[in-house]
């Protein structure tokens, strides 16, 4: 594994839904994201484009390490228009800081890097 990517941790984003709860997307947040949506690339497309259901599963994806028995209904049912924006920004935050930043050549590099 190259030093860049043994920096990478997930970064732990709190979120108001039915309680505070915390995002984290670590490789098992990914994984189930990735079977029920394709790809991680096709999740974030999916999200970029505002698809609800995708939002909610990403969502879904990112809480199953505070409760593993957590079902996307019972999580799509902690989300209104009240509270949709802010829950895509929080997602947003999450997935941002959980992935590597590449260069210019495609290739990890670390997040404390500047170059």
């Amino acid at each position: 594994m190259s030093k860049s990517l043994k920096n990478v941790k997930p970064k732990i984003v709190e979120i108001e839904l039915d309680r505070v709860r915390h995002l984290v997307f670590d490789l098992n947040a990914f994984a189930e994201m990735e079977e029920k949506l394709g790809s991680i690339e096709e999740a974030l497309t999916e999200l970029a484009k505002g698809r609800l259901k995708s939002l909610r599963t990403i969502l879904w994806s990112g809480l199953l390490h505070e409760d593993e028995e957590l079902t996307e209904k019972q999580v799509g049912s902690m989300i209104g228009l009240a509270n949709l924006q802010d829950v895509a920004n929080k997602l947003n935050e999450s997935i941002s800081s959980a992935l590597p930043d590449v260069d210019e050549k495609g290739k990890a590099k670390s997040k404390t890097d500047p170059k």
